[in-house]
């Protein structure tokens, strides 16, 4: 177990992260990687040590954003499609460099039936990405685009750290199952209002 173990995964006391890292095993993954894709039979359900996941749905070649995974916290579809032998439904790629701790799905079992505190990490993130979740579907159903988009990049700016987000017209349409050229013209009113400035592939929130 690293040192920093018991700050990399809130709620576990420091004895059930010393079985986690015992039971697992840690990769590292350059920004842009594809960790899960869609079809693909899930074998350890992942937690993000540091860096970030974005989770996304795809359908007809269009894609949506349903959530990030942070460090300290998994994927509940993981865990659900994991236990039931499922394959999965959503794509997971490396928001930026990534380092994640892998549990096998034999372990997670095992951890649910014997450990509450693991039990209760489970229910907790279940809980969190349900509201998320959520706040996608009222999105879809109720905001405007522009205001998607505003909330998209207020979103990525807060998982990033940084004003300067790196990302096309393109994939900020694909991500929000739109058009580009409706991305485009709606940055640049927005652009017009002072609330953002563009650049060459890159977006800045004033």
């Amino acid at each position: 177990m690293s040192a920093n173990a018991t700050n990399e995964i809130p709620g576990l006391s420091a004895s059930t992260i010393d079985k986690l890292y015992q039971y697992g095993e840690v990769k590292t993954f350059k920004e842009g990687t594809v960790i899960m894709n869609e079809n693909s039979y899930i074998r350890a359900i992942p937690i993000v040590l540091s860096g970030s996941i974005r989770v996304m749905r795809i359908d007809d070649e269009k894609e949506i954003l349903l959530y990030y995974i942070r460090p300290g916290e998994s994927c509940i579809m993981s865990f659900l499609g994991g236990l039931h032998h499922e394959k999965s439904t959503l794509r997971a790629v490396a928001e930026e460099d990534v380092e994640i701790l892998f549990i096998p799905i034999s372990k997670v079992t095992e951890l649910i039936k014997d450990n509450t505190e693991w039990l209760d990490y489970v229910f907790k993130l279940y809980h969190k990405r349900f509201e998320e979740l959520l706040s996608v579907v009222n999105a879809v159903a109720f905001k405007k685009m522009d205001d998607r988009i505003l909330n998209f990049l207020k979103e990525k700016q807060k998982n990033l750290g940084t004003q300067e987000i790196n990302i096309t017209h393109q994939q900020l349409a694909e991500e929000l199952g739109t058009a580009r050229v409706v991305v485009s013209r709606l940055l640049k009113q927005m652009e017009f209002d002072h609330i953002v400035k563009l650049g060459r592939n890159k977006i800045w929130l004033l």
